[in-house]
């Protein structure tokens, strides 16, 4: 026995070896979430955390191994991961699925595994049989799955529920080879319904007892008919009738127009019976809920049962009841679905013919449900509900044992043929079941056995089913699907090896006939032509087009068709680099490169052999991660007068970049793929601009806001020294000290406060910028009180700022008046001489004293206003290189890089307009 504490109090195991008379404490040092058993060594148990690792024990408990970390975690794809679990270590882990799959897709049911990838938006799904490589599952080809579902892989074969890409409520069936790789149809549109936790749910029904016997109900012009199968479904047929109802009336429905149909839903609380039962100790005894008609319906549901596997079926209650086998099918017990309290239960000895009632309890009871002893001989049943809707259950134990009066014996078996409508051939044996007489009273117990006896048949066409790429017609022949050359060898052929021939036809699987036709629709084994490649694919790993930068990317290259060891495989990476291999098989688990500089590149495959060559080419977007934009644009603008916008990337190469701007109330954007753009705005007011770039799957955005004006004059501003110590250098602290500066120049000068805009320029030294509207004889009255040292502001206590009038501007007064036109020349040779004084003095700043300080402040101040993107032709080693080049604290004091700088203030100072006196 093993408890497990409460971690809140004790994080321990508790084991017993005696049956819970002593425990020994084992103390955790992780947080169990969940125990998984071993289903035959006992001793080896999977424990999974609250921190989403994966542990193992192969000592009960006792000793614990850390197996591998984020496991199953919420990712876009995820890794395939194996390893033994007596040697579980790195380097023992294998990883046999190249590349990733979707997170939660891992299906492990029998000797098969199954994963899925989306690729381009389309799931791809994939099958290892015997822990073997994974293959594409090969489905027809235009099949398109939108979803997918593993019913069963019993006897070396999968059956698959798919839903197509026009289905909505209904899936297809379809059925593999012993590899699970090529499926055939068995079964259209099956139909499907959500499970009360959001699961699908098949309506598909696995007869127990009886390889290869399903049922199913399937939608035909809006009506529900249910089917079924013996061969697994090669063959399906509508259900008989019964030919009488309860009171003896007779039942007149004849096939096709009326059958009976059955609800197949299996309950998922094991306390409860669902719509359907049967069991491999009782072969043959099926159990429904159902109705007849020309379709299923909700309403008038009765209890049907047949006991010679579906060939005769006959109405045992005309309401809903939940059926129990009792001593592996010998007795059945049967309980009224309703609402209403019971103290009722039926018993059946005869399979169903002849029902006993008997009282569990004398006072009603509301039943909830129903508890089975373990095992298939069982005798004990309990029976829990509450007597009012108050009350506390109550559970009743009853004891069948009493109702017999003694063992079975020889005497009271008989042997049963299982038959299809009197054909005694099925899956190519007949078989032959031992089964208890219906007259029989006695109980079987563990000793009693099914004991089957089997003997083949000769093999016929009933054996046979499409194989891979063909269909069947009306006629009951297989033949090519329009889709598929049976000469164009789709499956893997190496020369020197042999392949199957196909006929059109393949053996049901399991399918033990022989003799007979077998030799006519047998594939025949070839040896494999020599042939060119064809259908190479060429794919990255996670099967998107986009890789980041300085990190690897895998390649998987795929042949459908040729000689694979005699192929060689070149694969071009599109930067200079290229390699090869001498064969298919020794890249199966891909190709791995880094890519050092961003940009598209032209990834090119080519196989080629003696025969010829084939090339598949993909184009990837290498990208860095873009981590902060900044929208370069005036504070103020005039009216009708074009504006230049321009967004700043950090990093300033992440790829293929879009750009999205809004202007004011524009509910339509303008989408560009510069990072610069040109505007004019035609009212006067306050206009927010916001910029969004996209760039792969990062969106980021800035805004700034302009004011609109007719007319406006500015100035640059500076500060005393001792405000560079307290400037954060951001944009919050830029918006309150303009503030700040405004009131104080309002309070100095008695300016209207609409009349004056003020703004803090990013960087250091701090700097600003005013601007003065409209009126010309106040811009004389503002300059008089900055030179007098009127503006000051108290920054903080002890810490006085004097704002005065800067007299070395980059950015000069603007004036847009319209009475300049007669001194454009004037205005032309200023522009020039300015720009040339302000290139000479960076030039020379080291040999001009004083100047140093001013010179390094305007080249941080340029490179933060006015940067653009680099080049797309230059080269960029790495994203985190472009960031210490975009941010570095230090000014550029090289001539090299002075110079940009400029004549970026050159053309600046041509922009704003007439050069204004100091």
């Amino acid at each position: 026995i093993m408890l497990l504490t409460d971690p809140e109090v004790e994080n321990s195991l508790l084991i017993s070896t005696d049956e819970g008379a002593t425990y020994q404490k084992y103390r955790l040092n992780f947080y169990i979430l969940s125990l998984l058993f071993h289903p035959e060594q006992e001793d080896w148990i999977l424990a999974y955390s609250h921190d989403q690792k994966l542990y193992s024990s192969v000592e009960f408990g006792r000793r614990w191994q850390l197996v591998h970390e984020r496991v199953n975690m919420d990712f876009h794809s995820a890794l395939y991961v194996t390893c033994k679990l007596q040697n579980c270590t790195e380097a023992n882990k294998g990883k046999p699925f190249p590349g990733y799959i979707d997170p939660n897709s891992l299906v492990v049911q029998g000797e098969y595994v199954f994963v899925q990838v989306s690729t381009g938006g389309r799931p791809i799904y994939y099958v290892s049989s015997r822990r073997d490589l994974f293959t594409p599952m090969k489905l027809p080809k235009y099949t398109l799955p939108k979803d997918l579902h593993v019913i069963s892989t019993d006897e070396n074969r999968v059956v698959a529920a798919v839903q197509e890409w026009n289905q909505n409520d209904t899936y297809n069936l379809y059925v593999s080879e012993a590899g699970g790789v090529y499926y055939t149809l068995a079964l259209e549109n099956v139909m499907s319904s959500m499970g009360p936790e959001g699961n699908v749910m098949i309506d598909l029904y696995e007869v127990a007892g009886i390889k290869g016997m399903f049922l199913a109900n399937k939608k035909m012009e809006e009506q529900v008919k249910t089917y079924i199968t013996y061969n697994k479904g090669r063959d399906w047929r509508l259900l008989q009738a019964p030919s009488s109802d309860l009171q003896g009336n007779s039942i007149h429905c004849i096939l096709p127009y009326c059958s009976l149909h059955l609800h197949l839903h299996v309950s998922a609380n094991p306390y409860t019976s669902g719509n359907i039962a049967s069991k491999d100790s009782a072969p043959g005894i099926i159990v429904a809920s159902g109705s007849v008609g020309a379709e299923l319906t909700t309403s008038n549901v009765s209890m049907f049962i047949t006991s010679d596997a579906g060939n005769t079926w006959r109405q045992i209650f005309d309401e809903e009841y939940s059926v129990l086998y009792l001593d592996q099918g010998g007795a059945l017990v049967a309980i009224r679905h309703t609402p209403l309290p019971i103290r009722h239960l039926w018993l059946s000895f005869d399979e169903g013919r002849v029902w006993n009632k008997y009282s569990f309890t004398s006072s009603p009871l509301f039943v909830d449900g129903v508890l089975g002893e373990p095992g298939e001989e069982t005798l004990i049943m309990t029976i829990f509900g509450h007597v009012s809707h108050r009350s506390e259950w109550q559970l009743v134990k009853i004891d069948f044992r009493s109702i017999f009066n003694r063992r079975c014996t020889e005497v009271d078996y008989q042997t049963w043929h299982l038959h299809n409508q009197g054909e005694p051939c099925l899956m190519g044996v007949k078989r032959i079941y031992r089964k208890l007489k219906p007259i029989a009273r006695c109980v079987m117990g563990k000793t009693y056995s099914v004991s089957v006896m089997s003997e083949p048949c000769d093999c016929t066409e009933s054996d046979f089913e499409c194989d891979y790429g063909y269909e069947r017609r009306t006629d009951g022949r297989c033949t090519p699907a329009f889709w598929f050359q049976p000469s164009s060898m789709s499956r893997s052929c190496t020369t020197g090896h042999t392949f199957l021939n196909s006929t059109g036809y393949r053996k049901v699987v399991s399918d033990n006939c022989t003799a007979g036709v077998v030799d006519l629709y047998t594939a025949r084994r070839l040896p494999c032509p020599s042939q060119a490649p064809k259908g190479l694919h060429l794919v990255t790993s996670e099967g998107k087009l986009t890789a980041l930068l300085s990190h690897n990317v895998t390649f998987l290259v795929f042949l459908e068709q040729g000689d694979g060891s005699r192929t060689s495989i070149t694969v071009d990476f599109g930067d200079g680099n290229a390699i090869t291999y001498s064969n298919v098989s020794s890249i199966e688990d891909g190709i791995k490169h880094i890519y050092k500089n961003v940009g598209i590149y032209r990834v090119s495959a080519t196989a080629e052999n003696n025969l010829g060559s084939e090339t598949a080419v993909l184009f990837l977007h290498v990208t860095c991660q873009l981590e902060y934009i900044h929208l370069s644009a005036p504070f103020v603008a005039v009216k009708n007068k074009e504006v230049n916008l321009t967004a700043v990337l950090w990093p300033s190469q992440v790829g293929t970049v879009t750009y999205i701007w809004w202007f004011g109330n524009n509910s339509e954007p303008v989408i560009t793929l510069e990072g610069s753009v040109a505007f004019t705005f035609p009212r006067e007011g306050i206009n927010i601009v916001t910029v969004q770039v996209a760039a792969g799957n990062t969106i980021l955005q800035d805004r700034k806001t302009i004011a609109v004006h007719e007319y406006f004059r500015s100035h640059l501003l500076a500060f005393s020294s001792n405000l560079d110590d307290h400037n954060p250098d951001v944009s919050e602290w830029r918006l309150d000290v303009s503030r700040v500066i405004k009131n104080s120049m309002v309070q100095a000068t008695g300016v209207s406060p609409e009349q004056l805009l003020v703004t803090v320029l990013p960087g250091l030294p701090t700097a600003a910028e005013f601007f003065l509207l409209p009126d010309k004889e106040l811009l004389e009255l503002v300059l008089a009180a900055l030179n007098q040292n009127q503006v000051q502001f108290t920054l903080r206590p002890g810490v006085q700022i004097t704002v005065y009038a800067a007299h070395l501007s980059a950015a000069p007064l603007v004036d847009t008046s319209e009475n300049h036109s007669s001194s454009a020349m004037l205005m032309l040779l200023s522009v020039v001489v300015v720009g040339l004084a302000v290139f000479l003095i960076y030039k020379f700043k080291r040999k001009i004293p004083g100047l140093h300080l001013y010179a390094a402040m305007q080249d941080e101040k340029e490179q933060e206003m006015i940067r653009s993107p680099v080049s797309p032709t230059e080269s960029t080693p790495s994203c985190s290189s472009q960031r210490q080049l975009l941010t570095s604290p230090e000014p550029l004091d090289t001539e090299v890089n002075t110079q940009p700088i400029a004549v970026m203030l050159l053309l600046r100072t041509s922009i704003k307009g007439t050069l204004q006196p100091d």
